[in-house]
Protein backbone atom coordinates (compact mmCIF):
# COMPACT_ATOMS: atom_id res chain seq x y z
CA UNK A 1 0.00 0.00 0.00
CA UNK A 2 1.18 3.10 -0.89
CA UNK A 3 2.28 5.64 2.12
CA UNK A 4 0.38 9.12 0.53
CA UNK A 5 1.59 12.21 2.62
CA UNK A 6 5.04 11.11 3.62
CA UNK A 7 6.01 14.26 5.17
CA UNK A 8 4.14 16.12 7.70
CA UNK A 9 5.10 19.83 8.24
CA UNK A 10 4.27 21.03 11.88
CA UNK A 11 4.51 24.19 13.04
CA UNK A 12 3.30 26.21 16.29
CA UNK A 13 2.87 29.61 16.11
CA UNK A 14 2.30 32.18 19.19
CA UNK A 15 0.52 35.53 18.03
CA UNK A 16 0.06 38.54 19.94
CA UNK A 17 -2.57 41.27 19.44
CA UNK A 18 -1.43 44.48 18.08
CA UNK A 19 -5.00 46.21 18.10
CA UNK A 20 -8.10 44.25 20.40
CA UNK A 21 -9.73 41.72 18.68
CA UNK A 22 -13.36 40.69 18.06
CA UNK A 23 -14.12 36.97 17.09
CA UNK A 24 -17.76 37.16 17.47
CA UNK A 25 -19.93 34.18 18.99
CA UNK A 26 -23.36 35.13 17.44
CA UNK A 27 -24.50 35.24 20.91
CA UNK A 28 -25.47 38.05 23.17
CA UNK A 29 -26.20 38.49 27.21
CA UNK A 30 -27.53 40.91 29.19
CA UNK A 31 -24.00 42.93 29.19
CA UNK A 32 -23.48 43.14 25.36
CA UNK A 33 -24.99 43.26 21.82
CA UNK A 34 -22.08 40.92 21.13
CA UNK A 35 -19.99 38.10 22.91
CA UNK A 36 -16.39 36.59 22.07
CA UNK A 37 -16.24 33.27 21.41
CA UNK A 38 -15.41 31.61 24.53
CA UNK A 39 -13.88 27.84 25.23
CA UNK A 40 -14.67 25.61 27.62
CA UNK A 41 -12.82 27.55 30.64
CA UNK A 42 -14.99 30.71 29.53
CA UNK A 43 -11.59 32.04 28.23
CA UNK A 44 -11.67 33.61 25.07
CA UNK A 45 -10.25 32.05 21.83
CA UNK A 46 -10.05 31.99 18.39
CA UNK A 47 -12.01 28.80 16.44
CA UNK A 48 -9.54 26.67 13.80
CA UNK A 49 -12.61 27.57 11.32
CA UNK A 50 -11.77 31.14 11.57
CA UNK A 51 -8.25 31.06 10.88
CA UNK A 52 -8.70 28.03 8.19
CA UNK A 53 -11.10 30.85 6.48
CA UNK A 54 -8.43 33.94 6.59
CA UNK A 55 -5.75 31.31 5.43
CA UNK A 56 -7.84 30.05 2.65
CA UNK A 57 -8.83 33.16 1.29
CA UNK A 58 -5.35 34.48 1.19
CA UNK A 59 -4.15 31.88 -1.21
CA UNK A 60 -4.47 31.84 -4.29
CA UNK A 61 -7.16 29.66 -6.10
CA UNK A 62 -5.46 27.06 -7.59
CA UNK A 63 -3.59 26.76 -3.98
CA UNK A 64 -6.52 26.48 -2.56
CA UNK A 65 -8.13 23.57 -4.14
CA UNK A 66 -4.60 22.02 -3.89
CA UNK A 67 -4.39 22.49 -0.11
CA UNK A 68 -7.25 22.85 1.73
CA UNK A 69 -9.89 21.00 -0.70
CA UNK A 70 -12.99 21.63 -2.54
CA UNK A 71 -16.14 20.23 -2.93
CA UNK A 72 -18.16 20.17 -6.38
CA UNK A 73 -21.33 18.08 -7.72
CA UNK A 74 -18.65 15.56 -9.15
CA UNK A 75 -15.78 15.66 -7.14
CA UNK A 76 -14.24 16.35 -3.62
CA UNK A 77 -11.04 16.45 -1.84
CA UNK A 78 -10.18 17.00 1.59
CA UNK A 79 -7.79 19.45 3.46
CA UNK A 80 -4.23 18.74 3.28
CA UNK A 81 -4.45 21.30 6.27
CA UNK A 82 -4.88 20.85 9.27
CA UNK A 83 -5.52 23.63 12.43
CA UNK A 84 -6.09 23.74 15.85
CA UNK A 85 -7.95 26.22 18.23
CA UNK A 86 -5.87 29.51 18.94
CA UNK A 87 -5.70 29.36 23.08
CA UNK A 88 -4.84 32.01 25.22
CA UNK A 89 -1.33 32.87 27.24
CA UNK A 90 -1.52 32.58 30.26
CA UNK A 91 0.73 35.46 32.28
CA UNK A 92 3.67 33.20 32.46
CA UNK A 93 3.15 32.25 28.87
CA UNK A 94 1.50 29.31 28.43
CA UNK A 95 -1.00 28.17 26.38
CA UNK A 96 -4.35 27.03 28.62
CA UNK A 97 -6.10 23.87 27.14
CA UNK A 98 -8.20 21.77 28.50
CA UNK A 99 -9.63 22.56 32.31
CA UNK A 100 -8.20 24.77 34.19
CA UNK A 101 -8.60 25.89 37.39
CA UNK A 102 -5.72 28.11 37.93
CA UNK A 103 -5.99 31.48 38.32
CA UNK A 104 -4.18 34.54 37.24
CA UNK A 105 -4.19 37.76 36.36
CA UNK A 106 -4.94 37.36 32.54
CA UNK A 107 -7.28 34.87 33.66
CA UNK A 108 -9.00 36.83 35.60
CA UNK A 109 -9.24 39.98 33.00
CA UNK A 110 -10.60 37.66 30.74
CA UNK A 111 -13.61 36.86 32.99
CA UNK A 112 -14.33 40.69 32.70
CA UNK A 113 -13.53 41.79 28.96
CA UNK A 114 -13.55 45.22 27.79
CA UNK A 115 -16.92 46.65 26.18
CA UNK A 116 -16.64 48.62 23.41
CA UNK A 117 -19.49 51.11 22.57
CA UNK A 118 -20.25 52.32 18.94
CA UNK A 119 -23.01 55.00 17.56
CA UNK A 120 -23.66 55.13 13.63
CA UNK A 121 -23.23 58.35 12.75
CA UNK A 122 -24.56 59.80 9.46
CA UNK A 123 -23.51 62.34 7.03
CA UNK A 124 -25.45 65.36 8.43
CA UNK A 125 -22.87 64.43 11.69
CA UNK A 126 -25.87 62.83 13.98
CA UNK A 127 -26.61 59.63 15.14
CA UNK A 128 -29.04 57.15 13.17
CA UNK A 129 -31.98 55.98 14.69
CA UNK A 130 -31.17 52.33 15.82
CA UNK A 131 -27.72 53.23 15.15
CA UNK A 132 -26.58 52.17 18.93
CA UNK A 133 -24.34 49.09 19.67
CA UNK A 134 -21.94 47.94 21.96
CA UNK A 135 -19.68 44.52 21.62
CA UNK A 136 -17.02 42.50 23.92
CA UNK A 137 -13.69 42.77 22.89
CA UNK A 138 -10.10 40.57 23.50
CA UNK A 139 -8.07 43.62 24.57
CA UNK A 140 -4.35 44.66 23.02
CA UNK A 141 -1.94 42.43 24.17
CA UNK A 142 -3.88 39.26 24.40
CA UNK A 143 -1.20 36.00 23.07
CA UNK A 144 -2.78 32.95 21.72
CA UNK A 145 -1.00 29.65 20.85
CA UNK A 146 -2.10 27.82 17.91
CA UNK A 147 -0.42 24.94 15.56
CA UNK A 148 -0.57 23.71 11.40
CA UNK A 149 0.36 20.87 10.25
CA UNK A 150 0.29 20.07 6.77
CA UNK A 151 0.55 16.80 4.86
CA UNK A 152 2.78 16.87 2.20
CA UNK A 153 3.78 14.46 -0.77
CA UNK A 154 7.09 16.60 -1.61
CA UNK A 155 9.75 17.40 0.72
CA UNK A 156 8.99 20.90 0.34
CA UNK A 157 8.32 23.67 2.52
CA UNK A 158 7.05 26.44 0.26
CA UNK A 159 3.43 26.42 0.92
CA UNK A 160 4.21 26.54 4.66
CA UNK A 161 6.27 29.13 4.30
CA UNK A 162 3.73 31.03 2.01
CA UNK A 163 1.18 30.86 4.82
CA UNK A 164 3.57 31.92 7.56
CA UNK A 165 4.35 35.20 5.57
CA UNK A 166 0.69 35.98 5.12
CA UNK A 167 0.36 35.53 8.83
CA UNK A 168 2.83 37.36 9.35
CA UNK A 169 2.07 40.30 6.83
CA UNK A 170 0.65 44.04 7.14
CA UNK A 171 -2.41 43.38 6.14
CA UNK A 172 -3.22 40.16 7.65
CA UNK A 173 -6.45 40.98 10.05
CA UNK A 174 -8.29 38.56 12.26
CA UNK A 175 -11.79 38.64 13.46
CA UNK A 176 -14.82 41.49 12.70
CA UNK A 177 -14.22 44.99 12.85
CA UNK A 178 -10.84 44.48 11.06
CA UNK A 179 -11.46 47.79 8.27
CA UNK A 180 -12.39 49.97 11.97
CA UNK A 181 -9.38 49.47 14.05
CA UNK A 182 -9.61 45.87 15.42
CA UNK A 183 -7.50 42.44 14.58
CA UNK A 184 -4.27 43.50 13.92
CA UNK A 185 -1.59 40.76 14.95
CA UNK A 186 2.05 39.71 14.88
CA UNK A 187 3.59 36.96 15.28
CA UNK A 188 5.90 36.35 18.29
CA UNK A 189 7.49 33.10 17.75
CA UNK A 190 7.20 29.94 15.73
CA UNK A 191 8.50 26.56 16.15
CA UNK A 192 8.52 24.37 13.32
CA UNK A 193 10.00 20.68 12.03
CA UNK A 194 9.45 19.12 8.88
CA UNK A 195 9.15 14.80 9.46
CA UNK A 196 9.82 12.52 7.12
CA UNK A 197 7.57 9.43 8.25
CA UNK A 198 9.42 6.77 6.63
CA UNK A 199 12.47 7.80 9.24
CA UNK A 200 11.82 5.81 12.45
CA UNK A 201 12.84 8.25 14.36
CA UNK A 202 10.50 10.76 12.73
CA UNK A 203 7.60 8.44 12.98
CA UNK A 204 8.82 8.18 16.62
CA UNK A 205 8.85 12.49 17.05
CA UNK A 206 5.28 12.40 15.69
CA UNK A 207 3.26 10.03 17.25
CA UNK A 208 4.54 11.02 20.90
CA UNK A 209 3.50 14.91 19.75
CA UNK A 210 0.49 15.57 22.51
CA UNK A 211 -2.42 17.23 20.63
CA UNK A 212 -2.41 19.21 24.14
CA UNK A 213 -1.57 23.12 23.32
CA UNK A 214 -0.12 22.78 27.08
CA UNK A 215 2.65 20.45 26.62
CA UNK A 216 6.27 21.07 25.24
CA UNK A 217 7.33 20.12 21.84
CA UNK A 218 10.58 18.61 21.77
CA UNK A 219 12.46 18.16 18.63
CA UNK A 220 11.20 21.05 16.91
CA UNK A 221 13.44 24.04 15.99
CA UNK A 222 12.90 27.84 16.26
CA UNK A 223 11.77 28.90 12.96
CA UNK A 224 12.37 32.39 11.62
CA UNK A 225 10.47 34.29 9.07
CA UNK A 226 11.86 35.68 5.97
CA UNK A 227 11.75 39.83 6.18
CA UNK A 228 8.06 41.46 5.19
CA UNK A 229 8.28 43.01 1.58
CA UNK A 230 4.49 43.06 1.22
CA UNK A 231 3.92 46.14 -1.55
CA UNK A 232 0.38 45.09 -1.75
CA UNK A 233 -0.37 47.88 0.14
CA UNK A 234 0.26 52.36 0.21
CA UNK A 235 1.98 53.13 4.00
CA UNK A 236 0.20 56.31 5.56
CA UNK A 237 1.70 56.75 9.44
CA UNK A 238 0.59 60.26 10.49
CA UNK A 239 2.14 61.39 13.30
CA UNK A 240 -0.69 63.67 15.56
CA UNK A 241 -0.05 66.27 18.68
CA UNK A 242 -3.00 67.41 19.98
CA UNK A 243 -3.57 71.05 20.83
CA UNK A 244 -6.94 71.05 23.24
CA UNK A 245 -8.94 68.50 25.00
CA UNK A 246 -9.96 65.09 23.52
CA UNK A 247 -13.16 63.21 24.01
CA UNK A 248 -13.55 59.65 23.32
CA UNK A 249 -16.96 58.70 24.71
CA UNK A 250 -17.10 55.58 26.51
CA UNK A 251 -21.13 55.49 26.23
CA UNK A 252 -21.43 55.56 30.15
CA UNK A 253 -20.52 57.82 32.90
CA UNK A 254 -18.76 57.74 36.63
CA UNK A 255 -19.59 59.08 39.69
CA UNK A 256 -17.25 62.49 38.80
CA UNK A 257 -19.13 62.95 35.46
CA UNK A 258 -22.19 61.93 33.04
CA UNK A 259 -19.91 61.15 30.50
CA UNK A 260 -16.46 59.51 30.72
CA UNK A 261 -14.16 58.93 27.78
CA UNK A 262 -12.98 55.37 26.65
CA UNK A 263 -10.34 53.64 28.66
CA UNK A 264 -9.50 49.78 28.42
CA UNK A 265 -6.53 47.84 29.74
CA UNK A 266 -3.70 46.59 28.23
CA UNK A 267 -1.55 43.47 28.28
CA UNK A 268 2.30 43.72 28.40
CA UNK A 269 5.04 41.11 27.76
CA UNK A 270 8.06 41.24 29.38
CA UNK A 271 11.53 39.72 27.48
CA UNK A 272 11.27 36.52 29.90
CA UNK A 273 7.86 36.03 28.40
CA UNK A 274 5.68 36.82 31.50
CA UNK A 275 2.49 39.26 31.16
CA UNK A 276 1.58 42.21 33.60
CA UNK A 277 -1.71 44.35 33.05
CA UNK A 278 -1.19 48.15 32.34
CA UNK A 279 -4.39 49.63 34.10
CA UNK A 280 -6.75 51.33 32.14
CA UNK A 281 -6.43 54.63 33.75
CA UNK A 282 -2.61 54.46 32.30
CA UNK A 283 -3.75 54.06 28.34
CA UNK A 284 -4.81 56.79 25.99
CA UNK A 285 -6.93 55.16 23.30
CA UNK A 286 -8.31 56.67 20.17
CA UNK A 287 -10.82 54.29 18.68
CA UNK A 288 -9.95 53.72 14.78
CA UNK A 289 -13.65 53.52 14.02
CA UNK A 290 -13.68 57.49 15.10
CA UNK A 291 -10.66 58.24 12.62
CA UNK A 292 -12.36 56.15 10.13
CA UNK A 293 -15.37 57.71 10.38
CA UNK A 294 -14.37 60.96 10.04
CA UNK A 295 -11.94 60.53 6.91
CA UNK A 296 -14.71 58.84 5.26
CA UNK A 297 -16.80 62.07 5.86
CA UNK A 298 -13.87 64.81 4.78
CA UNK A 299 -12.84 62.51 1.85
CA UNK A 300 -16.09 62.48 0.33
CA UNK A 301 -16.47 66.24 0.78
CA UNK A 302 -13.14 66.52 -1.13
CA UNK A 303 -14.18 64.11 -3.97
CA UNK A 304 -17.34 66.04 -4.77
CA UNK A 305 -15.20 69.37 -4.67
CA UNK A 306 -12.99 67.70 -7.49
CA UNK A 307 -15.70 66.20 -9.46
CA UNK A 308 -17.49 70.04 -9.38
CA UNK A 309 -20.29 68.27 -7.25
CA UNK A 310 -22.13 70.46 -5.09
CA UNK A 311 -25.47 70.92 -3.19
CA UNK A 312 -26.49 74.39 -5.15
CA UNK A 313 -29.22 73.21 -7.86
CA UNK A 314 -29.91 69.70 -6.65
CA UNK A 315 -32.97 67.78 -4.59
CA UNK A 316 -32.55 66.01 -1.71
CA UNK A 317 -32.63 62.94 -3.64
CA UNK A 318 -30.15 63.77 -6.19
CA UNK A 319 -27.47 64.59 -2.83
CA UNK A 320 -28.43 61.33 -1.38
CA UNK A 321 -26.47 59.47 -4.48
CA UNK A 322 -23.27 61.55 -3.34
CA UNK A 323 -23.23 61.57 0.24
CA UNK A 324 -22.57 59.25 3.01
CA UNK A 325 -21.94 55.25 1.72
CA UNK A 326 -23.10 56.01 -1.72
CA UNK A 327 -20.07 58.90 -2.66
CA UNK A 328 -17.96 56.83 -5.53
CA UNK A 329 -15.10 57.69 -2.77
CA UNK A 330 -16.78 56.44 0.17
CA UNK A 331 -17.68 52.72 -1.84
CA UNK A 332 -14.19 52.01 -3.12
CA UNK A 333 -11.88 53.01 0.43
CA UNK A 334 -14.29 52.23 3.33
CA UNK A 335 -16.93 49.90 1.78
CA UNK A 336 -20.73 49.58 1.37
CA UNK A 337 -23.28 48.28 3.32
CA UNK A 338 -25.12 47.53 -0.03
CA UNK A 339 -28.79 47.40 -0.34
CA UNK A 340 -31.80 45.41 2.14
CA UNK A 341 -31.12 42.47 2.93
CA UNK A 342 -27.50 42.68 2.04
CA UNK A 343 -26.91 42.72 -1.70
CA UNK A 344 -23.86 44.37 -3.11
CA UNK A 345 -21.69 44.84 0.04
CA UNK A 346 -18.11 45.96 -0.63
CA UNK A 347 -15.29 45.74 1.59
CA UNK A 348 -13.35 48.65 2.15
CA UNK A 349 -10.32 48.60 1.05
CA UNK A 350 -8.48 51.09 3.86
CA UNK A 351 -7.10 49.18 7.20
CA UNK A 352 -7.10 51.46 10.44
CA UNK A 353 -5.57 50.15 13.58
CA UNK A 354 -6.98 51.74 17.02
CA UNK A 355 -4.33 54.20 18.83
CA UNK A 356 -3.46 52.16 21.54
CA UNK A 357 -0.54 54.33 23.65
CA UNK A 358 0.31 53.43 27.55
CA UNK A 359 1.51 55.68 30.28
CA UNK A 360 3.93 55.89 33.29
CA UNK A 361 1.28 58.01 35.16
CA UNK A 362 -2.39 58.28 35.24
CA UNK A 363 -3.49 60.13 32.45
CA UNK A 364 -4.19 63.87 32.97
CA UNK A 365 -7.86 64.57 32.79
CA UNK A 366 -10.72 67.14 33.44
CA UNK A 367 -14.52 67.18 34.08
CA UNK A 368 -16.16 69.74 32.09
CA UNK A 369 -19.65 71.16 33.41
CA UNK A 370 -22.01 71.70 30.35
CA UNK A 371 -25.75 73.67 30.86
CA UNK A 372 -28.56 74.12 28.31
CA UNK A 373 -29.32 77.42 27.99
CA UNK A 374 -32.77 78.59 26.42
CA UNK A 375 -32.80 80.89 23.19
CA UNK A 376 -35.76 82.93 24.54
CA UNK A 377 -35.17 83.29 28.39
CA UNK A 378 -31.70 83.41 28.09
CA UNK A 379 -31.46 81.26 31.16
CA UNK A 380 -30.84 77.70 31.84
CA UNK A 381 -33.25 75.16 30.60
CA UNK A 382 -34.21 72.48 33.96
CA UNK A 383 -32.51 69.33 33.73
CA UNK A 384 -30.01 70.38 31.36
CA UNK A 385 -27.10 70.46 33.15
CA UNK A 386 -24.54 67.87 32.34
CA UNK A 387 -20.47 67.02 32.55
CA UNK A 388 -18.16 65.08 30.62
CA UNK A 389 -14.79 64.14 31.62
CA UNK A 390 -12.29 65.07 28.62
CA UNK A 391 -8.32 64.09 28.35
CA UNK A 392 -5.51 66.53 28.31
CA UNK A 393 -2.67 65.59 26.92
CA UNK A 394 -0.91 68.28 24.84
CA UNK A 395 2.39 67.29 24.82
CA UNK A 396 2.05 63.84 24.30
CA UNK A 397 2.48 62.25 20.46
CA UNK A 398 0.53 59.68 18.77
CA UNK A 399 1.02 57.32 15.50
CA UNK A 400 -1.97 56.38 13.58
CA UNK A 401 -0.87 53.85 10.37
CA UNK A 402 -3.37 53.69 7.72
CA UNK A 403 -2.97 51.11 4.59
CA UNK A 404 -4.85 51.40 1.47
CA UNK A 405 -4.87 48.01 -0.67
CA UNK A 406 -3.08 49.63 -3.89
CA UNK A 407 -5.35 47.52 -6.29
CA UNK A 408 -7.98 49.23 -6.15
CA UNK A 409 -6.58 52.61 -6.75
CA UNK A 410 -4.25 51.54 -9.66
CA UNK A 411 -5.58 48.33 -11.56
CA UNK A 412 -8.32 48.48 -13.95
CA UNK A 413 -8.64 50.79 -17.12
CA UNK A 414 -12.45 51.53 -16.08
CA UNK A 415 -12.32 55.13 -14.04
CA UNK A 416 -8.61 55.54 -13.86
CA UNK A 417 -9.31 59.37 -14.06
CA UNK A 418 -11.68 58.90 -11.03
CA UNK A 419 -9.57 56.77 -8.69
CA UNK A 420 -6.78 59.12 -9.27
CA UNK A 421 -9.18 61.95 -8.18
CA UNK A 422 -10.48 59.17 -5.45
CA UNK A 423 -6.62 59.22 -4.11
CA UNK A 424 -6.33 62.67 -4.00
CA UNK A 425 -9.59 63.31 -1.52
CA UNK A 426 -8.46 60.77 0.25
CA UNK A 427 -4.78 62.55 0.96
CA UNK A 428 -6.38 65.54 1.11
CA UNK A 429 -8.51 64.42 3.99
CA UNK A 430 -5.59 62.88 5.95
CA UNK A 431 -3.68 66.61 5.07
CA UNK A 432 -6.89 68.17 6.92
CA UNK A 433 -6.23 66.21 10.14
CA UNK A 434 -2.52 67.39 10.53
CA UNK A 435 -3.31 70.50 9.80
CA UNK A 436 -6.06 70.65 12.43
CA UNK A 437 -8.72 71.36 10.11
CA UNK A 438 -10.57 67.93 10.80
CA UNK A 439 -11.72 67.50 14.61
CA UNK A 440 -11.68 63.91 15.71
CA UNK A 441 -13.88 62.51 18.89
CA UNK A 442 -16.71 64.02 20.76
CA UNK A 443 -17.13 67.95 21.42
CA UNK A 444 -15.17 68.67 17.95
CA UNK A 445 -18.23 72.05 17.85
CA UNK A 446 -17.01 73.50 21.16
CA UNK A 447 -13.19 72.73 20.13
CA UNK A 448 -12.23 69.57 21.47
CA UNK A 449 -10.25 67.02 19.18
CA UNK A 450 -7.84 68.78 17.06
CA UNK A 451 -4.36 67.68 16.46
CA UNK A 452 -1.62 69.17 14.07
CA UNK A 453 0.89 67.01 12.76
CA UNK A 454 3.26 65.05 9.63
CA UNK A 455 1.65 63.15 7.35
CA UNK A 456 3.96 60.06 5.28
CA UNK A 457 3.28 58.34 2.44
CA UNK A 458 5.35 54.91 1.86
CA UNK A 459 7.98 56.16 4.21
CA UNK A 460 8.25 59.78 2.52
CA UNK A 461 7.32 62.94 4.12
CA UNK A 462 4.60 64.64 2.02
CA UNK A 463 2.77 67.44 4.84
CA UNK A 464 4.41 68.97 7.87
Amino acid sequence: MKNTYKYRLLSRITLEALSPLVIGSGNKNIKTDSVVAKDVNELPYIPATTLAGLIRHSLPEEEQRKWMGFQTKEESYGSQLILSEAKILSEDGKPIDGLSNKEDAVKQLCYQLPIRQHVRINHQGVAEKNGKFDEEIVPKGMRFCFEMELMSEEDDNEIMDKILSTINSNGFRIGSGSRSGFGQISIVSILHRKLNLSIPEDLKLYLSKSSSLENIWEGFEPYTLAENTNTDYISYELTLQPTDFMFFGAGFGDEHSDMTFVREPVIQWNNDGRASIIEKEKVILIPGSSVKGALAHRTAYHYNKLKDCFANGKSAEELQEHVGKKNEAVELLFGSEGENKGKNKKRGNILISDIIQTQTEELEKKVLNHVKIDRFTGGAVPGALFSEEVLYSPKTFFTLKLLLYKAAITEGKENKENKEDILKAFEAALTDLCKGYLPLGGGVNRGNGTFKGILKKNGETIYE
